[in-house]
């Protein structure tokens, strides 16, 4: 796979916080959604004709041709703690492979995201595109460097933001795949937020992103297959189960 690695010099920091709706106020759905386990690096091998815990409505959302799926589950509709489970589908079914504790937006979850809500979208987005501040560690998914990608000052707990960007994944939610997550594309409006990422986590609740620690998230790039259709299933518990 040919990695992008364009410098998006021309965007200001300034349209970052704009688009980006974990390093600023805003967030972004095209559609195509576990309590935290801390500490736990592998799920055990267990293989299901359906993925665990999805409900009718959520699973019709997942493409025929997935065969990778990252199901982000959280604790609870207003809870910003949440597992992420890798998962594959084999011949078998779907095998759970590795799973890690994450983070989501501050007040939760919902279905009707908006700009500046702080809750991160519920639903079933493709992953496309994946970038940020350092060298691509390995990603199969086409990765931008740039030093775009950059984020200051503190959290809601009043953490560091700083390296949070370092690697991220895109959420193809309200933007255009095939770009940079820094690309400020928003094919639903702006209104509906953007820059919906999979990125490091800073050690805190995020404005609508989901964070994972360093570690893993370099680990999902490496895991990630375009060839295998990846998608993010996303949203609490309840959400997930209809």
């Amino acid at each position: 796979m040919r990695h992008r690695r364009t410098v998006w010099a021309a965007v200001a920091w300034a349209a970052l916080v704009v688009s980006a709706g974990c390093g600023g106020p805003t967030e972004s759905r095209t559609t195509v959604s576990v309590p935290q386990a801390a500490g736990r690096s592998a799920a055990p091998a267990q293989r299901a004709d359906r993925l665990p815990g999805l409900g009718p409505r959520t699973l019709a959302e997942i493409p025929a041709r997935t065969r990778q799926a990252v199901v982000v589950t959280g604790a609870g509709r207003n809870s910003s703690r949440s597992e992420a489970v890798l998962y594959e589908r084999t011949d078998a079914g779907w095998r759970a492979g590795e799973s890690w504790p994450a983070r989501n937006a501050l007040r939760g979850w919902t279905a009707g995201h908006r700009v500046g809500d702080l809750r991160s979208p519920v639903g079933v987005f493709t992953l496309s595109d994946a970038g940020g501040r350092l060298a691509d560690p390995g990603s199969a998914l086409p990765y931008s460097r740039s030093p775009g990608f950059r984020v200051g000052g503190t959290g809601f707990a009043g953490e560091p933001l700083a390296g949070s960007f370092d690697y991220v994944i895109a959420i193809d939610y309200n933007r255009k795949p095939g770009t940079s997550p820094l690309d400020p594309t928003r094919p639903l409006g702006e209104e509906k937020g953007g820059g919906i990422w999979i990125h490091v986590d800073h050690g805190g609740p995020t404005h609508g992103c989901i964070g994972l620690e360093r570690g893993h998230v370099r680990r999902l790039l490496r895991l990630l297959d375009p060839a295998r259709h990846p998608v993010v299933v996303m949203g609490d518990a309840a959400s997930l189960a209809s």
